[in-house]
């Protein structure tokens, strides 16, 4: 059977988009057009989800490929990382200080008492996984209300912007290591570079940092769960705004720019003799990303130092090989050699429908031989 070229294609590609924006806009039930404020409220986790996997800090933007791709947060990263690739880069800031975040929330595992104490902020964590059924019908009112209640019980004047690190007091005490001024050497460009290996940490982070959190999820795990023996204590975990600092055009003096919010998770492991004097202290593992995403976070400060001890001693289960973990837990690459299957493949199935024919045809031959002899 030879090829046969396909026509009319591009008529049917555009009524599949005509379609997929008639469900989009199908009001039905009385639904009405989202807009880019509700799902940046609303829907402030997969905002923060799209923004850290696809690399660009923008909410406005996020919330509109959201809504252009309806709640498919994948489709929604792919497009805001495309639309970052077209722009020009101006410039680059130095490395920021996470000590100077201003939090909305922080926590500790390692102890329950940290200087400046807990601040649990808004979480999921404690609560029933049970489905609200007043909210089947909400009402603009309910929201100003709920707003008023809290904002009057609410004292923010007496919250502090930020707080001081657990980690400095574990490093007063000797129980980890000293920081490395190598590390503040130039960071690895993931967008600029490719990743041959062996890489550096710093390309390690940059990659998990914006890769898809369930892939991180899945592979920290498999370390959790026996492949592996990294099981962390999270010293802390910090959601808040960071200050972006860019120097003055004019004077070169350091200037806040502007804040955006991420997550950051420092995790304490099994501790190990140090690259100096040969003293046991703690290991760590760090992560953070764009938005409120803390399994991410977490999941990437576990796979840090699991990578660290991968490069170090040689992996001995995936989650300690760069290489497999890098390469398959950017979301947008997975997907996208995934979906190429549904594209046309006519002209490789007709040679795999050849092979298959002319194999068949010599075991019967074969067989027939066989038979007659």
């Amino acid at each position: 059977m030879s090829y046969v070229a396909i026509k009319g294609g591009g008529l049917a590609i555009q009524g599949a988009e005509s379609l997929l924006e008639y469900l989009r806009t199908e009001q039905g039930e009385g639904g009405l057009p989202l807009d880019l404020a509700t799902i940046q409220s609303q829907l402030r986790f997969l905002h923060g989800k799209v923004m850290s996997e696809g690399g660009l800090y923008h909410p406005e933007l996020a919330a509109l490929a959201i809504k252009q791709f309806m709640g498919d947060s994948l489709e929604a990263s792919f497009a805001l990382r495309a639309y970052r690739s077209t722009k020009p880069r101006l410039c680059e800031t130095p490395i920021l200080d996470s000590s100077k975040m201003r939090l909305v929330r922080r926590i500790s595992s390692a102890f329950k008492d940290i200087p400046g104490g807990q601040m649990l902020g808004a979480s999921t964590d404690f609560s029933l996984r049970l489905l609200r059924m007043d909210l089947l019908d909400e009402s603009k009112e309910t929201f100003q209300k709920t707003t008023a209640q809290w904002m009057k019980h609410t004292k923010t004047d007496a919250i502090p912007d930020t707080f001081p690190k657990v980690l400095d007091y574990l490093r007063e005490e000797g129980l980890l290591p000293a920081s490395n001024p190598k590390l503040n050497m130039d960071a690895f460009d993931i967008t600029r570079e490719p990743l041959i290996f062996p890489v550096p940490r710093s390309a390690a982070l940059a990659t998990m940092s914006r890769a898809e959190t369930g892939s991180l999820l899945g592979i920290a795990y498999s370390n959790m769960r026996g492949y592996g023996d990294v099981h962390p204590t999270v010293a802390e975990m910090r959601v808040g705004y960071l200050p972006v600092m860019l120097p003055h055009p004019v004077t070169g003096e350091l200037t806040e720019a502007g804040e955006v919010m991420i997550t950051e998770c420092e995790v304490v492991a099994m501790y190990e003799d140090d690259d100096e004097g040969g003293k046991p202290v703690f290991t760590l593992g760090y992560g953070a990303c764009f938005g409120h995403n803390e399994v991410k976070a977490l999941s990437m400060a576990i796979l840090d130092r699991s990578l660290q001890k991968g490069m170090k001693d040689g992996p001995s289960n995936p989650s300690e090989d760069p290489e497999f973990v890098l390469l398959h837990v950017d979301g947008i690459d997975s997907m996208g050699f995934c979906t190429h299957y549904k594209m046309p493949h006519y002209v490789t199935f007709q040679s795999d429908m050849d092979r298959l024919r002319t194999t068949q045809e010599k075991q019967r031959n074969k067989q027939k031989k066989e038979a007659q002899g």
